[in-house]
Formats: structure tokens, sequence, C-alpha cells
């Protein structure tokens, strides 16, 4: 097996990242736009390690399952967007079982249950790019942009305004921006944008040019900067979520869907059986301010990053039962001795660090509901809490991602006997 070989694969089993397995000569493929039962010629981009990686070009026994006229699969994403939408979610559950035992040990007693999604228009937050006065998403593993349209993720009145924006970009001579953060609001009403500049790029005209309709205000700043240049308009967008009101900025992170986001708080809030509460990566307060509004203080929230750690301050504001720290989890839990009837954790796609991991055990609350949006870290972490001395309590899936590889799972776990 070597790249560019046509192989004729049979489909046996998903993977995380969206490919599907098979196997050549007893050698394991993963297999892009492909699913589990069909027979496909298969393309081979790269060999590793004795370890394939293909391109679906020709469907010779398909699935019932498959679409037709399905957009790039590569594009923002879409890797499972051939995939008729029930079985979507099917796979998701099997990526998730599947990764607990082989990189956690564990196996479920029960499938877990999946909130599915609308697939047209779920997204409320976006990372976009431009290159040659175009603004699009990369398709996958290159810097080629493609139409952000053809996702059907992002909401209609959101293309319009990228269209707008992408011919305002064009009268520049020398393209200043390179990366366009987008955030919306769950009913569309409010949208804003974070520009991140090229290097040395001019943002002198931007405030002119970037006011298009459909936007409410703009900012910019260079790369991984921790100054914000507040264009025009309101960068601020909000909603109302379990009867608080929630702002946040354009670069503070926020959940995307806006389908499933009442759902996964009412979930997580549902998991809290102890206080107090604390809350570690906070964010703006998606699941402190609103625990503590359904009478489930008082709650300790904690979130490092400036932008969100400012918003989470003006969310709570009106709240005497809700205390803010302004502080990486790490450091927070290293100097503080919290006491939480229970911990909720909502780490990046990375997962908890080790002294993250070792600061949320030492707390020894009886309840940890752990979120997360990568099943492979939250694999490897709920390990280490079984081996600490929790156990599963509930595992449950919300589909935050349609058509993409990634689901976001929530698993609570319970502190068993003193170790």
């Amino acid at each position: 097996m070597k790249r560019g070989d046509l192989l004729t694969l049979t489909i046996e089993r998903p993977a995380a990242g969206g490919r599907m397995i098979a196997r050549h000569e007893g050698a394991i493929v993963f297999v892009a736009g492909a699913i589990p039962g069909e027979v496909v010629d298969a393309e081979v981009e790269k060999v590793q390690r004795g370890t394939g990686w293909a391109i679906t070009r020709e469907v010779t026994s398909a699935s019932p399952d498959r679409l037709a006229d399905a957009p790039d699969g590569a594009c923002g994403g879409s890797v499972l967007a051939h995939i008729r939408y029930e079985r979507q979610l099917e796979l998701k559950i099997a990526i998730v079982e599947d990764t607990l035992r082989r990189l956690g040990r564990i196996t479920l007693d029960a499938r877990p249950p999946i909130t599915g999604s609308p697939v047209d228009g779920y997204r409320m937050r976006a990372r976009l790019h431009v290159r040659n006065r175009r603004i699009g998403f990369f398709r996958e593993g290159t810097h080629s942009l493609c139409d952000a349209a053809q996702t059907r993720q992002l909401h209609p009145r959101a293309i319009d305004m990228l269209r707008s924006l992408e011919t305002s970009l064009a009268t520049l001579e020398r393209d200043p921006v390179s990366e366009i953060e987008l955030s919306e609001n769950i009913d569309a009403s409010e949208r804003a944008v974070h520009f991140e500049l090229v290097e040395g790029g001019d943002p002198s005209r931007l405030a002119t040019i970037t006011n298009v309709a459909g936007l409410m205000g703009a900012s910019c700043a260079p790369p991984d900067s921790r100054r914000t240049q507040e264009l025009w308009g309101s960068t601020t967008v909000a909603d109302t979520i379990g009867g608080v009101r929630l702002e946040r900025h354009a670069r503070s992170f926020f959940q995307g869907n806006r389908f499933l986001l009442q759902p996964l708080v009412d979930h997580v809030l549902s998991q809290i059986t102890g206080t107090p509460v604390l809350d570690l990566y906070a964010g703006v307060g998606l699941f402190s301010v609103t625990a503590a509004a359904a009478g489930r203080g008082p709650v300790t929230a904690i979130e490092g990053d400036r932008f969100a750690a400012a918003d989470l301050r003006r969310n709570a504001a009106e709240r005497d039962d809700v205390a803010v720290e302004a502080d990486a989890v790490e450091n927070y839990l290293k100097h503080a001795q919290p006491r939480a009837g229970t911990v909720i954790l909502d780490p990046p796609r990375t997962g908890l660090s080790k002294a993250a991991l070792a600061g949320a055990i030492a707390v020894r609350a009886p309840r940890l509901v752990y979120v997360s949006c990568d099943v492979a870290t939250l694999a490897r972490d709920a390990r280490s809490l079984i081996d600490s001395g929790y156990e599963i309590a509930s595992v449950r899936a919300f589909d935050l991602f349609p058509t993409t590889a990634h689901v976001e799972t929530v698993i609570a776990f319970s502190r068993s006997q003193p170790r």
C-alpha cells in the first residue's frame, strides 16, 4: 500500500475524527467519505507506520444512508454530511462508546442517549479565514478556502453579511485581515465580528468599510494580542438562557449550537446534586449564572480568559450567590482550598491539564460533571477520575456540531468509597 494506490475496501466502523475504518491486507485504512457497510474504491492519500489514509473515489455498494448531492465533506468539517442524519447520530454514539473503551478502558452498561439538532443554520460562532480577498472555511488539511454557505452551518443572514463584508474588504489595496471571529445570538438578531489582523496589518480603514448590513459592531487586534481595538458599534451580543441575560464579546468562547443550548444547560443543571457549586472553565457564566438563578447556588466561577472573565463578571454582577475568580484553573486550585458539593468542568478540547485534574480531584466533591467536546481527552481524564475513586453516574451526548466529527459529551461522576 502506497500513496496513489486505488484500493477496493469494505468499510467496517467509524473512527474518531470522522473517517471510517477498513482493512487492506491486515493493515488499517482510515477512509474519508464512506459509511460502514459500504464497498468503495478509495485512493490512498498517505501511509504512516503501516496505517493508511484514503479518500473515497467511487462507491460500488452504497449504504441506504448515503445522501445524494452532499456538500464538500472537507469544507468546514462537514465530514459526515453525506450520511443521513439519524445514522450520523448512531455513528457518533458508537464513537463515544469505542473511544471510552479503547482509551479509557471504560465499558458502559448501556448505550448513552444523544440529543440531535437541526442541521441548517445551527452555528452561532465560527472562525472564518480571509485569503486573496475571499472569506470562507478551510478545506480539511489545507489552507484552501471553500464557500461557508455550502456547509449550511451558518444562518442565511450571517452568510449575507459575510458576502457584504467580503465585497467591502476587497476595496482595500492590501488585506489587513487574516481571520474573522463571528458571534451571533440565538435568534440571529444580533451579530458581531472580531478581525484578527495580519502581521503589520493597517486597521485604519476597517471602521469605515466594515459597517455593513446585518452587523452590529466590529473589533480588531493583532494575533494573540490581549488588547482589542473596538472599531465601531457594539461587539457584545446577548441571549436570555434559563431566565438570565448572558452577554458575550465576539472574542469570548461560548457554546455554538443555537438549538441545543438550552437543553445542554438544563441537563448539566439537572446533574448538580449538592452545593456549593464550583464551576471550572466557567466561560461567560453559561452554567454558573444559570445554576444560581435556578436555586442551585452558591456558585464560585473560575475563568482564566480575560475576555470571557470580563463577560462573566458582568453577567454575575447582580447576583450575590455567584463569586467570580478571574484566574487560570490550575492557579486557582493550587492556592485555594475550595469546598464543593458539585464541580462542573467544561475544559477546552485539550481536556484537563495534569495540574487541573489533580486539583479537581483534590476538592473531593461528591459530584463532578464533566462537559467535553473531545471524547478522546474525556476518555483519558475519565480514567484518571475513576482511578481516584469516582464512578460514572450518567452519560449523555449532544450533537452540537451536526455533519462534523465532533460531539459534546456530558459525564456525571459520583465519588465512590474513599481510597
